[in-house]
């Protein structure tokens, strides 16, 4: 169990906030599309929606938040550069905003992080630094960096700017549906620090109140479900030990769990198989490419486990699409 510092009101973003980090995101980030799927749709006796962020700058939703903080950061400041924590997606989305802003990057990614993410990661422009996530403290070496440097933290969900950064893609979601004369009944987004889900939900409840945001999560890997059920913020009994690399926090963070605690408090978990077949799903049916932990909550959908109401609408966040050849070859089969 966590504990950590209680965050003050004033660090809780807003819906208000997504706005803003919408305004600062035009013309930088992708509008993903939102695409209605008759197949899956047919499948879950819904209408199903699907958010592939798997088309989103650098493959995943994560360019989204990584620029809206970055972006006010002090001219002064950014020679400095800034420094970040990742396996792979956040690390992609900072040194992209890195690139477009003209900042140095360093980024501490673990050493188990799948290569292609790495090497993306190093394409951008950034400076690699590999740590034991069995045995090392990653944030203590990133902020060792960034004390020796001078230059500022990005983290990858804890964060206001980021959360609100993340939470387009819900404001997104109800725009679109909204101009179909739709509202959502259920979204499900993956969890792991949290910040997506945080940020959807602040902008998807103020336009749909009844909606429900379900966090979906790797079985061995679900403390948000634990954390829902006990109030507090609970860990993750191990650091790894599922592909879906991506979401593997240890625990919710003390924001997003603010958040999440107050307008999720729903989530799903569904194991390494399951998650094999809906990106072999995704890949066959729905013509995507998309990696194991952007596919979690796609397999929560498939294998019943988000109690969709028949006839309503649901959307399934594709948080991303870096996969490494080998595994999605595993994944479908081929």
């Amino acid at each position: 169990m966590s504990s950590g510092p209680f965050p003050t009101p004033s660090q809780i973003p807003t819906a208000a906030d997504v706005d803003a980090a919408a305004r600062r995101l035009a013309g930088h980030a992708v509008r993903t599309p939102l695409v209605f799927s008759p197949v899956l749709s047919e499948r879950v006796g819904a209408r199903a929606y699907l958010k592939p962020e798997t088309l989103q700058r650098t493959g995943s939703f994560k360019f989204r938040g990584a620029f809206n903080r970055m972006v006010q950061i002090p001219e002064a400041d950014r020679p400095a550069g800034v420094v970040a924590c990742s396996s792979g997606n956040h690390a992609q989305g900072v040194a992209a905003a890195a690139q477009i802003l003209g900042m140095p990057a360093v980024i501490v990614m673990p050493h188990d992080a799948p290569a292609l993410k790495r090497d993306r990661t190093r394409a951008l422009g950034a400076e690699v630094v590999g740590y034991d996530r069995r045995t090392e403290d990653r944030d203590a070496i990133a902020r060792a960096i960034a004390a020796e440097r001078g230059a500022t933290m990005v983290p990858p969900y804890d964060d206001p700017q980021i959360i609100a950064g993340q939470g387009t893609v819900g404001l997104e979601i109800v725009e679109d549906l909204a101009a179909l004369g739709h509202a959502p009944d259920v979204v499900a987004a993956n969890a792991s620090g949290g910040g997506l889900c945080a940020g959807i939900a602040l902008a998807v409840k103020r336009a749909a109140p009844q909606a429900r945001i379900v966090a979906c999560e790797p079985a061995g890997f679900d403390d948000h479900a634990r954390s829902f059920r006990s109030g507090v913020r609970e860990r993750n009994p191990e650091p790894s030990g599922s592909f879906c690399d991506a979401l593997l926090a240890p625990t919710p963070g003390a924001l997003t769990f603010e958040i999440t605690r107050a307008l999720v408090g729903e989530a799903a978990s569904v194991t390494d198989a399951e998650v094999g077949r809906a990106v072999e799903y995704a890949f066959r049916e729905l013509k995507l490419v998309v990696e194991p932990g952007g596919a979690v909550a796609l397999a929560s959908l498939l294998e019943g486990r988000l109690d969709v109401p028949g006839g309503g609408t649901v959307v399934i966040v594709l948080s991303g699409g870096n996969v490494d050849a080998d595994t999605f070859i595993r994944c479908i089969g081929a």
